[in-house]
């Protein structure tokens, strides 16, 4: 019963998402009805494997000795799993009209679909070597989504995306094969390494990790690719490369330093401090690339560079409350850049528009659409009242009491790259609403509101925003179990 619980959400997607590929739909009505059923039935099931799902790693298959694939619920799986089991169903929504016109809908549906199986995977992984291989499936399965329209800029954005995430894999593979040795393959909170006979080679190790796994986070330098994965539909930059995929380079970090590594052997090291101080300045860097960037979306893009970073600041103070604050912004992280993307997807679906200057007066015609964007800039910017105001609170006082240099200068970062964030997130609002004379561009084309299954998502998770922004008492509190090893 165990593995029927655990196994479930892993194959229920991945069998729809096979399906979707050789079944030929004669109405495209019919395979959208059909992926929101598998999409909502995975997420069910999702919900009854971490109400129900073993504590303990249950066995599923295994390659040789010492190298199998097991899998558990255990906090942070509870929190990446059901964060995307929320996510996905309203992000599949969206899709269908935004995909309306498009060519290719077998085989984006099917990828979608499928890699939600994958990204579960990754979630409920026990240990190293089961989450390396699902983080290496979860590349290949989204590749066909990055190079959708199969023109040559999607085509190059394809090759980038494989090159630098197949390549970051490979140094990640050298931390997993050293932890597995050493004992410390499967998950356990503080740590799972046995009797290190060189510690200082392991930290080495966890260096190789954490800029392998790092690289589907974007840290610096390895961040190239996902400006340029802004080139695929917007349902898969929303949902994958501002949740599922990047997260999963975040998620793996966790595990690597909290569940594998262990605080215990990292914090106070150089090698610490080399990942740290990259986190910090990723932050800043990709908030500065943010500022400049004119397209609509890859400023968006940058801005989740700087973001993943806030996380993996947090995570690798090494502190229960550094990664408290990690945990809590991958959240509301999450929840607000869905919005944002969604509403820079439906001014570019409705427009045919990309770039920040013919954004100008087109919150005349688009209120809601840009009203919501603006929102969600205040909550990413960290002003009160919105969820993102809260997870940068927990980051700054986590950077003060860890009582680290790297802790103080990491703030310093965080607010650098707080104020450039509302620079250039609140730079669109006002173009939008308030458009300098003579640069109005609202009144050519039959410009208006996106159709009603792009807005629900929008205001859906817009509520959320704000909901968790003035009564977020209940996460913070499942948040700091996990942040505690409790759960």
């Amino acid at each position: 019963m165990d593995s029927l619980f655990i196994l479930a959400p892993i194959l229920v997607p991945f069998i729809g998402g096979v399906s979707l590929l050789l079944l030929k739909f004669r109405e495209d009505r019919t395979r959208e009805i059909y992926s929101e059923i598998i999409v909502i039935l995975t997420s069910v099931c999702v919900w009854l494997a971490l109400a129900y799902g073993s504590r303990d790693p249950v066995h599923v298959y295994s390659f040789t000795d010492g190298f199998s694939i097991n899998f558990r619920v255990d906090g942070p799986a509870m929190l990446f799993a059901g964060m995307i089991s929320i996510l996905w169903p309203f992000a599949m929504l969206y899709a269908f009209e935004y995909m309306k016109d498009a060519e290719h809908k077998r085989s984006f549906f099917g990828f979608y679909v499928m890699t939600y199986s994958v990204t579960i995977g990754v979630a409920l992984a026990a240990d190293l070597v089961t989450m390396y291989v699902f983080f290496e499936m979860l590349t290949l399965v989204t590749l066909p989504l990055v190079s959708h329209y199969q023109n040559h800029e999607s085509a190059f954005a394809g090759r980038m995306y494989v090159a630098y995430c197949i390549g970051g894999a490979s140094l990640g593979f050298v931390a997993v094969v050293m932890g597995t040795l050493n004992g410390g393959g499967v998950f356990e909170y503080g740590g799972s390494l046995g009797n290190v006979f060189a510690p200082s080679l392991m930290r080495i190790m966890f260096l190789f990790g954490f800029f392998g796994f790092g690289t589907k986070a974007a840290v610096f330098p390895l961040f190239h690719w996902l400006p340029q994965a802004s080139v695929a539909p917007t349902p898969v930059t929303a949902l994958l490369h501002a949740v599922a995929v990047v997260n999963s380079g975040v998620y793996a970090v966790i595990r690597l330093a909290w569940y594998a590594y262990g605080p215990d052997l990292m914090r106070g090291s150089t090698e610490q401090v080399i990942c740290t101080y990259a986190a910090v300045f990723t932050l800043v860097f990709g908030a500065v690339m943010a500022l400049r960037e004119r397209h609509f979306k890859r400023r968006l893009a940058y801005s989740t560079v700087s973001n993943l970073s806030y996380m993996l600041f947090g995570i690798l103070l090494m502190t229960p409350e550094g990664l408290l604050g990690g945990l809590t912004h991958m959240l509301f992280h999450s929840i607000i850049k869905m919005v944002l993307f969604l509403c820079a997807g439906a001014f570019m679906h409705v427009t045919g528009r990309a770039y920040i200057y013919e954004i100008n007066g087109i919150g005349r015609k688009m209120p809601v659409t840009f009203t919501l964007y603006t929102l969600s800039a205040l909550s990413l910017t960290g002003i009160p009242l919105f969820c993102g105001f809260i997870s940068k609170w927990k980051l700054l006082t986590a950077g003060i009491s860890s009582g680290q240099t790297v802790g103080i200068v990491g703030m310093a970062g965080l607010i650098v790259s707080a104020f450039l964030c509302a620079m250039y997130t609140l730079n669109v609002s006002i173009r939008a609403f308030f458009p300098m004379r003579g640069s109005d561009r609202s009144g050519s084309g039959g410009m208006k509101e996106a159709g009603v299954l792009m807005l629900i998502p929008i205001c859906v998770f817009s509520v959320v925003n704000i909901l968790f922004g003035v009564y977020s008492a209940p996460v913070i509190s499942f948040l700091e179990r996990i942040a505690q090893g409790v759960i």
